[in-house]
């Protein structure tokens, strides 16, 4: 791991545990044990260094996420480990996160919402196609429209107004979800594996 890597990894850390509105350049190069003036020949301001944050957290998904598409037995046990991963995630980020986002960094949100709509879909549609095959989900099912079904539902979880994180946690939504997506396009082959694993 190089220097940059090194340094938005930390700040990375920071934000999840923390919170993004509340973090100024001061807090991070103390964290970093570097002057501002070293922190700034990185970045050129706050929006430069989440930004370059997000795309390093975009290269790591990427990463995760083919090792676990990889690794997987099946398609229902790579559904499972992505959830697993997911929700560790959820476990690690604090809630503010996402709205800090939403109301001071719209511009990243939205490039955060188009990198996931994409990378998410893609993943998804993948995923069926390789449980039609395995003969784990139903083959009358069109993957096209279930990927992006399940994109457009993924954004509800983090919506505050139809889900507020004072009345629900976002891991039990997501885990929630999870199921409720593999239970309603499996076989009955895939019911019955999914049954085992939970």
């Amino acid at each position: 791991m190089d220097n940059k890597q090194k340094l938005f990894s930390t700040v990375e850390s920071l934000f999840m545990k923390y919170g993004i509105k509340s973090i100024t350049m001061d807090d991070v190069s103390k964290e970093l044990g570097i002057s501002k003036k070293t922190l700034y020949q990185y970045v050129e301001n706050k929006k430069d260094l989440i930004d370059k944050v997000m795309q390093q957290n975009f290269a790591n998904e990427l990463r995760d996420i083919g090792e676990i598409h990889q690794n997987s037995k099946d398609a229902i046990d790579e559904m499972l480990q992505v959830s697993k991963h997911v929700t560790q995630q959820l476990r690690e980020m604090h809630p503010s996160v996402v709205y800090d986002l939403q109301k001071y960094y719209r511009e990243s949100w939205q490039e955060m919402e188009k990198f996931h709509e994409e990378f998410i879909y893609g993943q998804i549609k993948q995923n069926i196609e390789r449980g039609q095959q395995e003969g784990l989900y139903r083959l009358d099912l069109d993957p096209d429209i279930i990927a992006k079904l399940y994109v457009s539902k993924t954004m509800v979880i983090v919506d505050e107004s139809t889900f507020p994180l004072r009345e629900y946690n976002r891991e039990t939504l997501f885990l929630e979800y999870i199921f409720y997506h593999i239970r309603g396009i499996a076989s009955l082959k895939g019911l019955k594996l999914l049954e085992k694993h939970h």
